[in-house]
């Protein structure tokens, strides 16, 4: 699990493709820490599996799925991606539970400046869609950000300077894809609220239906 607050950024070295699979390194500032064989690194928001590393970058295998569902099989050398090692039970959970796990690839549809924050508009698929909610919590390239606008078509955010300096949205343009993973807990709760057939349960949510479930 993550948080969605990036601890660096790094710099692709290579993307090495292997049939369906690939095998990623990144040079960052990361790999001087106390890393470990086979801990989570998350990088743009999809976890990875650390396999080796040295005092200066870390390598990672990529999976079919992976490359299927997200924008790392577009990383080139020397192209930034946002670094976070996974969450411990002791950190501080400053941004929203995030699983690493990438939902859907979204587009930049406009970026413009905001007071002293930058909005960014994004289109989705509509599968992707109707898990973000407005003022709930998305996380885009990794980053833990609040919804701000949700329409048919996509959802808005506000980043403001910390954030936008500190992560790989100052590079983003117009056009672009990034990699999305919406809030978790809405996923639970649909799974909760289908019956035994996959048919949601009628009624909404109800005490009766939350203590059947072992929330109350």
């Amino acid at each position: 699990m993550f948080t969605g607050l990036i601890q660096a950024t790094g710099k692709v070295r290579r993307l090495d493709r292997q049939g369906e699979s690939a095998c990623l390194q990144i040079a960052s500032e990361l790999a001087k820490d106390d890393l470990q064989l086979g801990e989570s690194i998350a990088v743009n928001g999809v976890c990875l599996t650390l396999v080796s590393w040295d005092s200066e970058s870390f390598v990672a295998d990529v999976s079919p799925e992976t490359l299927l569902c997200s924008t790392l099989g577009s990383l080139r050398p020397n192209m930034t991606v946002n670094l976070e090692r996974a969450l411990r039970l002791c950190d501080r959970l400053g941004g929203h539970l995030v699983s690493g796990h990438i939902d859907s690839v979204a587009r930049i549809t406009r970026r413009y400046h905001d007071s002293n924050a930058v909005r960014f508009e994004f289109s989705l698929s509509s599968a992707a869609l109707r898990y973000v909610v407005e003022k709930g919590s998305v996380a885009i390239d990794g980053i833990s950000l609040t919804v701000n606008t949700v329409d048919d078509e996509g959802f808005s955010v506000a980043v403001i300077p910390h954030s936008l300096e500190r992560t790989t949205l100052q590079e983003r343009k117009e056009g672009e894809l990034v990699n999305v993973e919406t809030d978790l807990l809405g996923r639970y709760v649909e799974r909760l609220l289908q019956g035994e057939k996959g048919q949601p349960q009628s009624g909404g949510i109800t005490l009766e239906l939350l203590a059947k479930n072992g929330f109350l």
